[in-house]
């Protein structure tokens, strides 16, 4: 295998959902960078893959690159995954990628799952032009600030959410953009996967009364 560093998706709950082409290239390549080596562990595991492991996260990225980039260079070959989807998407990677090419190393995307794409289409809001926010700002005033913006969106937006801040969520989505149609999907191919649809008002009745559990996609149009 020549040098390359490969962008790897993998599962975001089924582990069936790992490309035959994923498992070839994790199998051959000489080391792989991910999210947290305990959780990449169990999917090579599951599949009988033995490589070496490195972390890479939000807090290690800026400082672990220039040694990935020196593997590179001496010709090893590095698969980049993250806990679960595709790397880089609200996940980290993006540094070791913009570094990767600046140095003119081939870069390479083995495609698989991603959430937002997931939770996309089954929301049944229009999918012909959307908009992927990640995640809102932690702080109200800055959430509020974000929200006040896509008041003009006409594409649906997808955000992602933590169960605990999805009710802060759905109750500034009332408040700032009104009773708009909202989709949330959570736990996606996971056994307890679920999708609900319906007015910002009634989703909000409805995890008030049935706390929010797993991690969820939220899928609305604000302006039509």
């Amino acid at each position: 295998m020549t040098s390359t560093l490969y962008i790897v998706a993998t599962p975001i709950g089924n582990l069936k959902d790992l490309s035959l082409r994923a498992i070839d290239i994790l199998k051959t390549v000489d080391l792989i960078a991910c999210e947290d080596t305990r959780q990449t562990a169990k999917l090579l595991n599951h599949y009988e893959i033995h490589k070496p492991l490195v972390s890479l996260h939000e807090h290690n990225e800026r400082a672990r690159t220039p040694g990935l980039i020196e593997k590179l260079r001496r010709g090893e070959s590095i698969a980049m995954v993250c806990d679960g989807g595709t790397p880089l998407i609200s996940d980290p990677g993006w540094w070791l990628v913009h570094c990767a090419i600046e140095a003119r190393l081939p870069v390479a995307w083995v495609p698989g799952p991603t959430a937002l794409i997931g939770g996309l289409v089954l929301s049944g809001l229009p999918t012909d032009r959307f908009v992927f926010e990640g995640f809102l700002p932690a702080k109200p005033g800055a959430r509020h600030k974000r929200l006040e913006a896509l008041k003009a969106e006409s594409r649906t937006v997808v955000l992602y959410e933590s169960p605990h801040r999805l009710l802060k969520t759905l109750h500034d989505l009332h408040e700032i953009l009104g009773d708009i149609r909202v989709a949330c999907a959570r736990e996606l191919t996971k056994k307890f996967e679920e999708v609900r649809r319906g007015t910002a008002s009634e989703l909000l009745a409805h995890f008030e009364h049935h706390p929010p559990r797993g991690e969820f996609v939220l899928m609305f149009r604000a302006a039509t």
